[in-house]
């Protein structure tokens, strides 16, 4: 058997025995899943997966990246997305690929040009493998990259605090990618609101150094241009010390020791009216 007859030789033991080993490879496959995808889905996916690897074989030889693959690698590439979506480990995923080897694999009575053929059936599953799990590791990257994304949005809310007046309680390290969430989230609360002040609490930031400051200052200008004036609290006495010790320089910026004090500030500042318990203003 030649390298140029091993492709019809494959489809045709596939073609033969397509009920049997497409069931057995389901088999195989949710005994490795447990369970965790209903049986029904797993014998859809794998079958389909089957029939789009014969019909390459058929059209394009062995060559998985040629245009007779492209439903092979759809699939593949569908199957892992879904297979990162659910939280599937990467083993767990490249079984549903690998498994086919075995089911595949040549008995003691297959001939020796049938064995020749499983073998380079071996490498193209191989292949496809790999590229199973290259398109499960890219989903993953863009789940988590999502997720950062939602984490970092939920960790810089923009709170009004009274008619005017907005908040941005920092908690956490302070870095660029941040710093612009934190200025974009800002100025459009002051443009939804109609504020023109603004407090940036970094009580819960852990510790301020030249970078952070930096940050911080960028947003603060940001406001300014936005026609609202900036208030930093949170200056905690280590941070002042700090501050002090790196010579960093908040200009005409009010800082104050906590929110609460730099609300007093930002009230007081734009002549609103502070009702107290009883009524008394």
């Amino acid at each position: 058997m030649t390298e140029q007859d091993i492709p019809a030789r494959l489809v045709e033991l596939l073609t033969a025995e397509q009920e049997s080993l497409g069931a057995a490879w389901v088999e195989t496959v949710s005994r490795t899943l447990r369970g965790r995808i209903s049986l029904a889905e797993l014998d859809r996916e794998l079958r389909e997966l089957y029939a789009a690897l014969v019909e390459g074989l058929r059209g394009g030889g062995l060559d998985w990246q040629g245009d007779a693959f492209a439903e092979a690698r759809a699939l593949l590439a569908e199957l892992s997305r879904t297979r990162a979506r659910q939280g599937f480990t990467p083993t767990e995923t490249a079984t549903s690929v690998l498994a086919g080897k075995d089911v595949l694999a040549p008995s003691e009575e297959t001939s020796a040009a049938d064995i020749r053929a499983y073998l380079q059936l071996s490498k193209l599953i191989d292949a496809l493998g790999l590229f199973t799990l290259e398109v499960y590791a890219k989903t993953r990257e863009e789940i988590i990259s999502a997720q950062a994304e939602q984490l970092m949005e939920l960790s810089t809310p923009v709170v009004k605090l009274w008619e005017g007046v907005v908040a941005v309680p920092l908690v956490g390290t302070l870095d660029s990618a941040r710093t612009q969430v934190v200025m974009e989230k800002l100025l459009q609360a002051l443009v939804d609101t109609g504020s023109d002040q603004a407090i940036i609490d970094i009580t819960g930031v852990p510790a301020v150094d030249t970078e952070v400051a930096q940050h911080l200052l960028k947003t603060v200008v940001a406001a300014r241009l936005m026609g609202a004036e900036c208030i930093i609290s949170g200056i905690r006495p280590q941070i002042a010390q700090t501050i002090v010790a790196l010579g960093i320089q908040f200009g005409d910026i009010v800082t104050k020791s906590s929110l609460a004090d730099a609300l007093k500030h930002a009230l007081r500042r734009g002549d609103a009216d502070v009702v107290r318990p009883g009524g008394r203003a």
